[in-house]
């Protein structure tokens, strides 16, 4: 009888020892651990990959497990196909005209919100100084577009005023580009300004950069004019 439970002692023990095998391993951490490569010279192709998973390889771990097509396939359609640098935003209502330091002469810039953006992460803008924040270096593809009171003006405005896209890197700031509204005159009869303008173009900027919307020559401008206008500007990279 004690041979019988010795034995069986022996033999649960090895069970327990066994449970996790290792090869080209003396230390095995998973159920078998293979310590090098592996061959398998006949696997069937299927149709399809609904109703299977698909093998993949922790390269911290080494571990190997499961994962659902679909995963991959969404992980790479996030990798490819989404620009994580995309906004947009509109102003219609509550526009005022903001001074920096760093502006230059007769630059006032439109008092952007994050929340009147229409697409884009939140985390892109700051309404501390009313600024979108380059994320990465590159060039970008912006447009800035913006109707001053009804578009149209009774009088030749001074200063030339006019739109203009201004950045500010790592505390220098540049204007850069504009565009003036433009005129008409009707001689003894009318004088009119385009109050209208828009600017579309690419520019090179690096990471942190921060780029402000506005208008220029703003001195000549009727304040009382903004509660009718419309400001709006898009923003995205398109190369490294």
């Amino acid at each position: 009888m004690k041979a019988k439970i010795y034995s069986l002692f022996l033999a649960l023990s090895a069970v327990s020892a066994f449970s996790q095998v290792g090869i080209n391993t003396a230390n095995p951490s998973a159920t078998l651990d293979v310590n090098g490569t592996m061959k398998i010279r006949d696997i069937p192709m299927t149709p399809a990959l609904p109703g299977y998973t698909i093998m993949a390889m922790n390269e911290g771990t080494f571990q190997v497990a499961k994962v659902d097509p679909q995963v991959i396939i969404d992980a790479a359609t996030a990798a490819s196909g989404t620009n994580t640098s995309v906004y947009a935003a509109k102003k219609t209502t509550g526009i005022s005209l903001l001074s920096l330091g760093l502006f230059p002469t007769g630059f006032r810039a439109v008092n952007f919100l994050a929340a009147e953006r229409s697409v884009g992460s939140a985390a892109l803008f700051s309404d501390t100084d009313n600024t979108f924040i380059i994320p990465s270096n590159g060039v970008y593809q912006v447009g800035f577009s913006f109707r001053y009171g009804s578009g149209l003006q009774a009088a030749i405005l001074t200063n030339t005023p006019g739109i203009g896209i201004f950045r500010d890197r790592a505390g220098v700031g540049t204007l850069i580009d504009s565009r003036v509204f433009s005129g008409l005159t009707i001689p003894l009869v009318l004088s009119l300004t385009i109050s209208e303008s828009t600017i579309n173009s690419l520019y090179s900027f690096q990471a942190g950069d921060k780029i402000s919307f506005g208008l220029t020559g703003s001195s000549a401008l009727d304040v009382g004019l903004l509660g009718a206008s419309v400001g709006s500007f898009y923003i995205y990279k398109v190369s490294n």
